[in-house]
């Protein structure tokens, strides 16, 4: 009987002590480094729900991976807590987290805030098939039976405000008006500064009562929660020297950006576990980067429309063809081939140009402006991805099949 091919692996030693999920952005530790004043500031805020009273809303800014919805989550068991220890009748607080990236809908986010006061499966608000109004309706009603305090964190609500507008934000900013026993108070995060411009004025000054920023983290910040993580998870000697200063360095020059530094170590781990090796070092790191980004690159090319990827193969074609200094006219010009190849309909230079500019914006491209003096200024785009792994994943596409092995005239392109 042929051996388990899963074998071999299982008999290899764990590299980790303990669960790895500690080195993942969703594992809330017992204690968050470096935000002290910030959960200082919203729990302030928000003791006034464990008196009995309506807290101010608040909005949460701040780039990613810097530790809002950590926060937010801590601070939800932290109130839980106190709660808990406090007598009858500032006892009933209740915390709800929505990440609105999964629930992005009027009827969902509605939906999921009324589902948690309603503890017969029967009655509960079915997923689709309600109204609006109606789903609200039974909400109000379910919150309003008993004296109690609701705090609702939206995290992603940007993304929500842009999917399904701010009508829901408006019935949630005023429902207090129609309360008599309960009190609800709302925290939104996003990573989106201006998205409140989109909001309608009332809901913004209702929204905005408390704005709080979260700064992204220094070298030093980042290797603190790589040490604090990196201890639940290995034993000591496991990790090689200079591996948490290069994993902290890394992102805090790129981003500052906690989760990826977390991503980066625990990937680096993985890597130096498949390898059946018993200490991490730096080029374990180093690998653990060139995968990650590698990644990162896969899924944004494998997700792009279908018109993009002809533009971006395009690119990639011409840099190929030893072009490294590719023009608006020279990619336009290899995506007319590509096009025409592929029987995709034909778009303009001028709609050729605004792609271009989205795969600038996505960090697949680099399209800097050059001037001709008089002659007027046109873009140099240069390839900023990996060109055999891209042209890879674009030719998986079956709609890219017609194209596979497309190859372009030799061009020149006029040096100034």
């Amino acid at each position: 009987m042929q051996e388990n091919i899963f074998k071999e692996f299982l008999e290899n030693k764990s590299i980790f002590k303990r669960d790895r999920d500690v080195l993942r952005p969703s594992y809330i530790p017992e204690k968050l480094l470096h935000r002290d004043e910030q959960i200082n500031q919203i729990a302030s805020i928000l003791v006034s729900a464990l008196r009995g009273d309506q807290p101010s809303n608040i909005l949460v800014f701040g780039k990613t991976g810097t530790g809002k919805t950590a926060t937010a989550k801590y601070l939800g068991k932290e109130i839980k807590k106190a709660a808990d220890s406090l007598p009858e009748p500032f006892k009933d607080v209740r915390y709800i987290y929505i990440n609105c990236e999964v629930v992005d809908t009027q009827y969902g986010v509605l939906q999921n805030i009324g589902n948690h006061f309603i503890e017969d499966f029967d009655e509960r608000i079915p997923p689709t098939g309600w109204s609006t109004e109606r789903v609200y309706n039974i909400l109000w009603e379910k919150i309003d039976q008993t004296p109690k305090v609701v705090v609702v964190v939206l995290d992603e609500i940007d993304r929500f405000v842009y999917k399904s507008g701010d009508d829901t934000l408006y019935h949630l900013t005023k429902i207090n008006d129609d309360l008599k026993n309960a009190k609800l108070s709302l925290i939104g995060i996003s990573n989106d500064l201006k998205f409140t411009e989109m909001l309608d004025p009332r809901v913004r000054s209702r929204l905005s009562d408390e704005k709080i920023v979260f700064p992204p983290y220094d070298a030093d910040q980042l290797k603190d929660i790589l040490v604090q993580r990196a201890e639940m998870a290995f034993e000591k000697g496991i990790i090689g020297d200079g591996v948490m200063a290069l994993c902290a360095a890394v992102e805090a020059h790129e981003h500052g950006d906690a989760r990826r530094a977390l991503d980066l170590l625990r990937v680096a781990a993985e890597i130096a576990e498949r390898n059946n090796e018993t200490e991490i070092n730096e080029n374990h790191v180093i690998k653990a980067k060139n995968k990650i980004e590698l990644d990162c690159v896969i899924e944004a090319v494998r997700t792009l429309p279908l018109q993009s990827k002809l533009v971006l193969l395009g690119i990639l074609l011409g840099e190929e063809n030893g072009n490294h200094k590719q023009m608006t006219g020279d990619v336009y010009t290899a995506y007319k081939g590509l096009a025409k190849k592929s029987g995709t309909s034909l778009l303009t230079q001028r709609r050729v140009a605004d792609l271009i500019s989205e795969l600038d914006m996505m960090g697949l491209v680099s399209a800097r402006v050059k001037s001709f003096g008089r002659g007027g200024r046109t873009r140099e785009i240069l390839v900023s991805v990996p060109l055999l792994e891209t042209k890879r994943v674009l030719e998986k596409d079956p709609m890219l099949e017609p194209v596979k092995g497309f190859k372009l005239k030799t061009q020149s392109t006029l040096e100034l």
